[in-house]
């Protein structure tokens, strides 16, 4: 018998700046909410609109520990990284980067975006490797918007499958650590039910318009995360009565349950693992994006 999770709590994020100057919204991390395990952060980032010549991205940085996970909306961004990846995202697509042992990497506007401006929203998901994970070599993994998977459910409900499982349909990319990672459409007058593994951890970030959570129908507004209690299925709904469609993210995963060190962009077990990997970085060993 499948048992329908509560929420347990309403969290808004806060507001912040990330990259060279790039506005944020966060959930998590944050002095109340330091992970959301095995998910460390979650960003949401923009909307923002862009005058020409002067949209923001994040520059040549490092990576350990961990994997990061950008899933755009709208606008454009460009991937470069130290193993010698190019990718350019749209709308829809997503980029997984299993960082490992270490990697460089920088997302920015391409010269088009740069030059003509416009709007840019997208997601930037951090989540975490276990210890016998978190040395392993990097990896790129690049999903075109209409490779992901989709589905939708009798009343209108559609999911597009970042990670794991819904509706019936299994995403394409690998990942590491057992998760679930969906894009919920709910349409005015549309619920759903999606399942979800009986010991992880799970949440929802209403990120355009809200929702009504669990068999309760808490209200999620936009820019707000609920967090479910035990159980193996999430419930939602959105009254008839809605003017639009509604969006949010499912984030569930199985949690690592390990200490935790973390300094800025590199996350592992202990301060002397923390202390390694800057050594290793301004040595070079994670090696540099190489010019154009």
């Amino acid at each position: 018998m499948t048992t329908i999770r509560p929420v347990t709590a309403v969290v808004t994020a806060i507001q912040t700046m990330e990259g060279a100057g790039f506005p944020v919204r966060r959930p998590f991390p944050t002095p109340s909410m330091i992970q959301f395990d095995p998910f460390l952060l979650l960003d949401h980032m923009g909307p923002v609109t862009w005058p020409p010549g002067q949209a923001q991205g994040a520059p040549d940085h490092p990576h350990r520990g961990f994997e990061t996970v950008t899933y755009m909306l709208q606008g454009s961004m460009e991937h470069r990284d130290s193993m010698g990846n190019v990718a350019r995202m749209g709308p829809g697509d997503v980029q997984w980067m299993t960082a490992g042992a270490g990697v460089v990497h920088a997302e920015m506007p391409p010269p088009a975006f740069l030059q003509a401006g416009g709007v840019m929203e997208g997601f930037q998901i951090w989540v975490n490797l276990p210890a016998r994970e978190k040395m392993r070599p990097p990896r790129y993994q690049g999903i075109a918007r209409d490779l992901l998977p989709q589905a939708e459910n009798p009343q209108g409900v559609s999911v597009r499958v970042i990670a794991g499982e819904a509706f019936g349909v299994k995403a394409a990319i690998h990942t590491h650590t057992p998760i679930q990672l969906v894009h919920v459409t709910v349409p005015p007058g549309g619920e759903g039910r999606i399942e979800t593994a009986s010991g992880h951890n799970v949440m929802i970030y209403g990120f355009s318009g809200g929702v009504l959570a669990g068999e309760e129908r808490v209200a999620v507004g936009e820019g707000q995360m609920a967090v479910f209690g035990p159980g193996d299925a999430i419930t939602f709904a959105l009254p008839a009565s809605a003017p639009a469609s509604t969006h949010f993210l499912l984030l569930a995963g199985e949690p690592i349950r390990e200490p935790l060190a973390r300094w800025g962009p590199f996350v592992m077990n202990t301060e002397q693992e923390i202390i390694q990997a800057f050594e290793d970085f301004q040595s070079g060993r994670m090696g540099q994006i190489q010019a154009e």
